[in-house]
């Protein structure tokens, strides 16, 4: 090797490199760890209502480690997400030292039961809210489809002026809606939107002339539905 200098040539032409390579990546991992990369600002974009400034806040100094190019954004979008009424964010660097988190927050719909609380999306989450909202009671797994059940009874009851205060969904996917002047509808879970429609074209002329709102109505007949009166006893006979 040693008489061959075309080789020595380019062995030290390589190990030149790879020095010349090493102390730049070196100089690289200096410079962007000097101070002047420090994030200097944090915007927060999107309508925020329910998170408060001292939250967000709270995770900018206790969980953003590192500066404008070392920042873990992935990490930074998970912190901000663990906060209540978070629904997802995105994270992302703005040169020379500006970070932007936009943030959606959840739309609350109704209540999960008495621990949670269910989004326009039908997904639960918690958080806590004051607000007088609807109470959803089913399975785990249900929140999406009486998320869906429930605007579309709202749509259909609005022309009678009712809203509905409890809606539960039974493992056997029967509805019961109750509303908000005490009355309990049992829809069944055959032909719901029918049945339904039936009750609301048939209320002006038989239940809306009562004087009293009937405890029960079961809408789970072919071709009508059946009225229970406070105080009078009920036998349900396994329709669905």
């Amino acid at each position: 090797m040693w008489d061959r200098p075309e080789l020595l040539t380019a062995t030290a032409n390589f190990l030149y490199g790879v020095a010349a390579a090493a102390l730049m990546l070196m100089s690289i991992l200096v410079v962007v760890h000097l101070p002047v990369f420090q994030v200097r600002e944090v915007r927060v974009v999107g309508a925020v209502d329910q998170v408060t400034r001292a939250q967000l806040e709270a995770v900018v100094r206790g969980e953003l480690r590192g500066n404008f190019f070392t920042l873990d954004l992935e990490a930074a979008r998970l912190s901000f997400e663990r906060l209540p009424w978070v629904r997802r964010v995105n994270v992302r660097r703005h040169w020379p030292d500006r970070l932007e988190v936009s943030i959606e927050e959840h739309q609350v719909l109704a209540r999960w039961g008495q621990d949670g609380l269910v989004n326009t999306y039908g997904e639960r989450f918690e958080a806590a809210s004051d607000r007088v909202l609807p109470v959803f009671s089913g399975p785990e797994e249900a929140a999406a489809d009486m998320a869906r059940g429930y605007g579309e009874f709202s749509v259909a009851l609005d022309r009678l002026g009712r809203q509905v205060t409890h809606l539960t969904l039974s493992p056997r996917r029967a509805w019961t809606l109750r509303l908000d002047d005490g009355m309990t509808l049992e829809v069944g879970r055959e032909q719901v939107q029918r049945r339904l429609a039936r009750f609301t074209t048939a209320y002006a002329a038989s239940i809306g002339r009562m004087r009293t709102a009937p405890a029960v109505v079961d809408l789970r007949y072919p071709n009508g539905f059946a009225v229970r009166i406070r105080g009078l006893r009920w036998q349900d006979g396994g329709k669905a």
